[in-house]
This record gives structure tokens, C-alpha cells and sequence, in this order.
């Protein structure tokens, strides 16, 4: 007899909200008229700016569209409710379009197609591949995450996409290799808040390799049952849940593999407030607010913050012996 141990945060899949709750919700919202409800983040009722229509046209012109929705990941599971759609679609953190959180509609005018994807670093071959090429190499899945933003909120997301150990497998790297740098695009005539120059970019983040080939770590490339919409990062952005949210860089190009340890867009801003490390811990307080609890997106209720927003079993180990790595 095979018995499953399930983890504390694993429910069962009779308990967890179905796709076809997803769907139907947001069929209904768009034709009844209903409108977003503000929250306490600052959304306000009845603003849309646009991101409804690239859902839909990114959908038809994806290659991979057919394999949305993936099979879901029955490991990968909550205790906490799925955030709505039409909340976290339009409250959005995307420097590249400005400083602020509507930046949906903006984000619209990227185009993700074509989209080269280079590959390089202390590697036996450098690829550049097409992102639409390399999705469709993967093994696309489900999984239900928690996501903490730094700035004390947080949602509950099916992303979709395949293991980051997936394309460190593909990379074929040599031996040496300590961290992966993953950088996105450039290109201000689109992104104008890239046209902000006290900003360094390209957008930066890394991971050690042994976070990048964590069981958790995932490169996302759909959500809410569908291929990635621009505002969320399409066509490749990463998603580490046991960190804060600005190590998940979007709109990935480039991935580097290296033995010297590559400084984050925003450690290079402010290291003091945004290290490289970035667990979610509740115990250190940012320097200008609290972490102990954070409001959950569209609703304003809060709650609690768990260390290592709730995947310390998965991922502890990895900091044992250094626990300045908890957060910065």
C-alpha cells in the first residue's frame, strides 16, 4: 500500500478552487458588468486600463495555447483561497512601466513575440532560443502559491510553467557553477519608466543553485489556467515563493550561469532594504515598516506571516549555518 505523507500546506484537491470556478467567475464578471471592488492597497472600482483585451489576443497567438490549462500539480496546494483575477491582473509591481501599481494597460505595449531567450555563461554550448521554442520543450504544470510582496501584501496564485532545474538541466552547465543570473528586457521606447536613468537597468536577480534547483522554484509561463498576460511578465518570469516578491524577475531574456554572485536590481538600489537573499521572515522588519502580518489582495483582511512565507520545510535547509541569509 502506498501512503502519501502529505505537507502542512497540502490540502486536498477536493477542498481547492476549481478551474472552471476560475472561468466561470470571470465570464460572469464580464457580462453582468460588474466591476472590481477597491481595496485597501489602492484599487478603485470600475478602472480597467486594458489588460482584459491582450488576455484574450495573447491567447490566440501563443503557439503553446492548447496546452493551458496544464494538469495541476496536486503537491503544489493551499490552505489559502485563490486571489480573484480581475484583482491581481490590474495590481501589478512592473518597474518597467512605471513606479506604480496600474501599470496593466502600459504593459500591453510590449511585444512578446517574437522573443529570444539567450542561455550563457559557464556552459558547454551558449543556446538562444525562442521563448515559445523553449516553453514548449517543458513539461507545463499547475501549482498553487502563496506570493508575498515586500511591501506586506500578498496573493494566492495557479501559475503555470515547469521547474527552474528543468532549464538548468537544458544548460548543460559546467561544473564550478554556484549562481544563475537571470536578466529581462530593454527597451525604453516601450518600457518608459526605463527611461527613469537613477534606476540601473536591465532588471537583475540571481539565485544560488541550489535555490534555483529547489523543488519550489518554478519559471512561470501562464495563470489562472492561460498563457502569461504581459502585465504578469510574459513570456518567461520566475517565481520563488519563499522569498519576496521582487526576486520573481519578469519578462526574462537572458540567463547566465556563474561561479560570481550577481548583485539584484534592487540590492544595487538599496542593499540595506532589499538584499540578494529576500526570505520572507517575519521577525525582520523592513527598515521603514513591519513584516509580522500582510494584507491579503482584494480583501483586505490581515493575517500572520510565516517564515519562509510558509515553505520552511522545503527550503530551510538551505540557509543552515548562515542566518544573516533568512532575509538580507
Amino acid at each position: 500500500m502506498l501512503i502519501k505523507n502529505r505537507r502542512r500546506w497540502e490540502i486536498s484537491e477536493n477542498d481547492v478552487t476549481s478551474e472552471s470556478i476560475f472561468f466561470n467567475r470571470r465570464r460572469f464578471l464580464k457580462t453582468s458588468g460588474l466591476l472590481v471592488a477597491g481595496i485597501g492597497t489602492g484599487l478603485v472600482a470600475g478602472c480597467d486600463d486594458g489588460a482584459e483585451a491582450e488576455t484574450v489576443s495573447g491567447a490566440l497567438s501563443d503557439p503553446n495555447a492548447a496546452r493551458y490549462p496544464a494538469p495541476r500539480n496536486a503537491n503544489f496546494t493551499l490552505t489559502r483561497e485563490i486571489s480573484r483575477e480581475e484583482v491581481t491582473s490590474r495590481y501589478n509591481n512592473f518597474y518597467e512601466f512605471g513606479s506604480h501599481k496600474r501599470i496593466s494597460g502600459a504593459a500591453q505595449a510590449l511585444e512578446i513575440r517574437p522573443w529570444q531567450v539567450v542561455i550563457d555563461g559557464d556552459v558547454d554550448k551558449v543556446l538562444t532560443l525562442d521563448a515559445d521554442d523553449l516553453i514548449s520543450r517543458m513539461p507545463l504544470e499547475e501549482r498553487l502559491y502563496r506570493h508575498r510582496c515586500v511591501e506586506a501584501w500578498a496573493m494566492a496564485v495557479p501559475w503555470t510553467g515547469f521547474p527552474v532545474a528543468e532549464l538548468v538541466k537544458l544548460a548543460n552547465i559546467k561544473s564550478g557553477v554556484r549562481y544563475l543570473r537571470m536578466e529581462t528586457f530593454h527597451n525604453p521606447d516601450v518600457a518608459t519608466g526605463q527611461n527613469e536613468f537613477w534606476y540601473p537597468w536591465p532588471y537583475v536577480e540571481g539565485l544560488t543553485i541550489e535555490e534555483a534547483t529547489n523543488d519550489l522554484a518554478f519559471m512561470v509561463t501562464g495563470v489562472y489556467g492561460k498563457p502569461l498576460p504581459k502585465q504578469f511578465g510574459a513570456p518567461l518570469r520566475l517565481s520563488v515563493p519563499w522569498k519576496y516578491g521582487f526576486k520573481s524577475v519578469k519578462s526574462i531574456v537572458r540567463f547566465t550561469f556563474t561561479k560570481e554572485r550577481p548583485v539584484s536590481f534592487w540590492e544595487d538600489i538599496n542593499a540595506a532594504e532589499y538584499g540578494f537573499w529576500a526570505n520572507v521572515n517575519p521577525e525582520v522588519p523592513h527598515p521603514r515598516w513591519s513584516q509580522a502580518t500582510e494584507e491579503l489582495l482584494g480583501t483586505g483582511k490581515r493575517v500572520p506571516t510565516q517564515l519562509f512565507n510558509g515553505y520552511a520545510e522545503e527550503v530551510a535547509h538551505l540557509y543552515t549555518g548562515n542566518e544573516t541569509m533568512l532575509y538580507r
